[in-house]
């Protein structure tokens, strides 16, 4: 799940979306795609992508609220709180700040950016915390 601790990822930041989609993608399938678009109000085009195996942009958020349709999920703001909070601690851990993430980005986002986002002052896509989490946990001894 997206919201878990990570000490390891995969070779690349898109194999970790793909992972996570794949976790929303059960979600949605567990309960089916009306009633994941009405739980959620995540547009259906957006959710059969999903089902597709396609990669639709989805906000933390949105995809909060997707994973929280799994049976035992915690509830959409529980999962996203987690998930932030599991960044900033890897930052810790790594001993990053957002300037070092910035620069592993390629200049994607700017450090003001990539603070709001963690700090959830400004939304962040699922795209951007899977590249962000990936650089934290790359660089995590």
């Amino acid at each position: 799940m997206f919201y878990d601790q990570r000490t390891t990822v995969p070779d690349a930041p898109s194999d970790l979306r793909e992972e996570y989609e794949a976790d929303l993608e059960a979600a949605v399938e567990d309960v089916g795609l009306e009633a994941a678009a009405a739980e959620t109000d995540v547009d259906e085009e957006r959710l059969e992508a999903l089902l597709a195996g396609d990669s639709p942009e989805l906000t933390l958020e949105e995809a909060a609220r997707i994973q929280s349709l799994a049976e035992g999920e915690p509830d959409p703001v529980t999962i996203e709180t987690m998930a932030t909070e599991h960044l900033l601690l890897g930052m810790s851990t790594a001993v990053l700040d957002v300037e070092a993430v910035e620069s592993e980005l390629n200049g994607d986002l700017e450090a003001k950016e990539i603070q709001q986002k963690i700090e959830r002052r400004a939304p962040m896509t699922l795209e951007e915390f899977a590249r962000i989490q990936w650089v934290i946990v790359d660089r995590s001894p």
